[in-house]
């Protein structure tokens, strides 16, 4: 076992809520402990302190102070409630004359071609957006001043539209937010939730910054009052939140700015892909996460790629978020035939309850999970590492019936289901790899969530991909990562200085050691080791004119940019004035350092048994292997089924696959 950097009193568990399991892993003296336990979707905190009970051992969650733990949690909360359109009703206080900015949008047409295009209504209905007195230019001086008298009428107007959290959004407010501070501390007395925009996003583009502060409002009492239930009943020491950056950030920043976390269990699925792809000397990969609703994929070319132009239910939020693709197919994707008698599989999705047909909680319709239970390539008899037992014959009449409107045989439509759901997550990786110049060839696809091991092979092939890999416990990997996060802070402003503009660079200079000033104090005051904290300086520059804007780090960044905009655009201007327009601060605390355990080397072949599967429309013999048998130097071919507690791996005939030194399992088309 590899020995690394952990409090020596205090355990470290992290705990990622999903739609079907909420999984759970422990690292307490050295040894980690994982769980799953299902998921309660009409209260998400229930499950988690369920599962917190149940991985200490413990009858009373209070009782677990006498053992000391930090909890990292990843939650979907803010996620489902924008999805799902069940947040707060929020009033948005705007400039007099801009209340409908969030409406106009950019003017993007969301159908190309339709005759009446359709976009999903804003969060803040007309009748709820105040329009007031003031204005601040773009250089930030006092165009027109607020009126006082109108402020002091504010906060009745607000209690008479029974809001629930009040968003402010002013002009211009990155250059001067005098005016926003001076309405916030108006209403601080309301006891609703305030999102003030240059709190949230001090940049330039109002849409987006106003966008982005309404979505904060709109989840903010649900997580606040969900992420609040964890705090005070988790027994933990200390709670921290997994953010959509791929950093973790204290609980009480994620209930005040929780648009931070919107992106948060599928953002610890990347770091922990990447964190074991690095220990098997793979840094180029695509991680692929195949979950219970959904999968969500990220391409890493040596890095996590993060953007700040994310969109979530139609809603723009302009946070740093790792670049995640997200589609609607997963191990509890409904399939369907529809009225042009064709087969059809997601988005729609089964959830928790009931769930699969084959888990027996009344589920009646045929999912992803229950095509592979019919094939046997999730053999019935040993689900969660043999705790539970599907009940494979309750899947016969529904997919009989999908059979029948097809016009094929069970194993057929089986079949279909699967290659259905692999087309639709095959176009996932292709956005993300192909359609942005990437060759997926120079690319290992690293497969985790409960379901990713069972369709990797195929993407892999579809995809032209290197070969695949699939990190120990896939289905707790997102779990795993949020132990992997580092803490980070971003700090941002918006500057607009050009190369020819008199002090421009001293500006600059001075405005980026403020940002980093105010991150690092930050993290300070939040309980981080000053001597262990890093600094990160970033522009986002563009040519004078341009519209959208490129990310260089700080040092040298004019010619960086140069280059930077040469390889993605295919030329440069060197003789044009290039402008810094928002300058950016990233501190970062380094991430607790993890046990990890060598594989000893094999002294003989691993015990298999033998169990039959349907392939290609027709039954073959595949050996049944528990991955915790597996040694380095093993080497087996496919058709083979991998079992373990999280997730199983089908290897496929013409498949083979190798453990390596720390347990990662390795699979390449073979010779034959």
């Amino acid at each position: 076992m590899s020995s690394e950097r952990q409090g020596a009193s205090t355990a470290l568990l992290a705990v990622d809520t999903g739609g079907t399991f909420t999984d759970l892993v422990l690292l307490k003296e050295g040894q980690i402990r994982t769980l799953k336990v299902s998921s309660t979707p009409e209260d998400p905190s229930q499950a988690v302190l369920d599962g917190i009970l149940k991985i200490f051992g413990i009858t009373d969650v209070g009782s677990g102070k006498d053992d000391p733990f930090t909890l990292l949690h990843g939650s979907t909360v803010a996620t489902n409630t924008l999805l799902e359109r069940r947040g707060a009703k929020v009033l948005l206080v705007t400039n007099r004359g801009f209340e409908d900015v969030i409406e106009i949008g950019r003017q993007n047409r969301p159908q190309l071609y339709a005759l009446v295009g359709h976009r999903l209504p804003p969060l803040v209905m007309r009748d709820d957006r105040v329009g007031i007195s003031g204005r601040i230019g773009p250089q930030g001086e006092e165009i027109e001043p607020l009126d006082l008298e109108e402020l002091a009428t504010l906060a009745l107007r607000i209690k008479e539209h029974n809001a629930e959290a009040v968003a402010i959004s002013l002009l211009h407010s990155y250059a001067n937010d005098a005016h926003e501070q001076i309405v916030a501390e108006a209403l601080g007395d309301i006891g609703l939730p305030l999102s003030v925009s240059a709190d949230l996003v001090p940049e330039f583009r109002e849409y987006e910054r106003t966008s982005t502060t309404v979505v904060n409002a709109y989840v903010a009492p649900i997580m606040s009052n969900y992420l609040g239930r964890i705090s005070k009943e988790a027994g933990a020491t200390r709670v921290r939140i997994m953010g959509s950056n791929g950093g973790v950030l204290p609980v009480e920043r994620a209930r005040k700015e929780p648009v931070h976390t919107v992106l948060s269990g599928p953002a610890g699925g990347v770091v922990g892909a990447l964190t074991w792809a690095e220990r098997s000397g793979r840094k180029q990969i695509i991680s692929f996460d195949m979950g219970g609703t959904s999968t969500d994929v990220s391409l890493c070319p040596g890095h996590p790629l993060r953007t700040r132009e994310f969109e979530i239910a139609g809603q723009p939020t302009a946070i740093p978020v790792l670049d995640i693709h997200t589609v609607g197919a997963g191990g509890g994707s409904l399939a369907r035939v529809d009225a042009g008698g064709a087969l059809r599989v997601g988005p729609q999705s089964a959830g928790a309850e009931p769930g699969p047909i084959c888990y027996g909680r009344g589920g009646s319709r045929v999912t992803v999970t229950d095509a592979h239970v019919w094939l046997g390539r999730l053999p019935a008899s040993s689900f969660l590492g043999g705790s539970e037992t599907l009940d494979r014959d309750a899947i016969r009449d529904p997919l009989g019936v999908l059979a029948a409107a097809l016009g094929a045989s069970l194993e057929e439509t089986a079949e279909g289901i699967l290659a259905v759901a692999d087309t639709a997550m095959e176009r996932a990786l292709r956005v993300i790899s192909v359609e942005r110049g990437y060759d997926p060839a120079d690319f290992t696809i690293v497969a985790f969530g409960g379901a990713g091991g069972l369709h990797v092979t195929d993407l892999t092939e579809r995809l032209g991909a290197r070969e695949a890999l699939i990190p120990p416990d896939p289905g707790l990997l997102s779990a795993y990562g949020m132990l992997a996060s580092p803490m980070t802070r971003e700090t941002a402003r918006t500057v607009l200085q050009a190369t020819d503009d008199s002090g421009a660079d001293d500006y600059i200079d001075d405005a980026l050691a403020g940002l980093a000033l105010q991150a690092w104090t930050e993290m300070v005051e939040e309980g981080s080791d000053p001597d262990e904290l890093s600094t990160t300086l970033w522009i986002d520059a563009r040519y004078r004119g341009q519209s959208f804007e490129l990310r260089v780090h700080a040092e040298d960044w004019v010619e960086r940019f140069h280059n930077l905009h040469e390889e993605r655009y295919g030329y440069r201007r060197d003789g044009t004035a290039v402008e810094a327009v928002t300058l950016r601060a990233v501190v970062t605390a380094p991430a607790p350092l993890l046990a990890v355990h060598r594989l000893s080397i094999a002294d003989g072949p691993p015990p298999t048994l033998s169990t039959n599967v349907v392939y290609g429309d027709r039954e073959i013999e595949a050996l049944l292997v528990s991955r915790s048998d597996l040694r380095l130097e093993h080497v087996l071919e496919g058709p083979l089924i991998v079992q373990e507690y999280s997730g199983t791996t089908w290897v496929p005939p013409g498949w083979i696959v190798r453990p390596d030194l720390w347990g990662c399992l390795h699979l390449t088309r073979g010779l034959g």
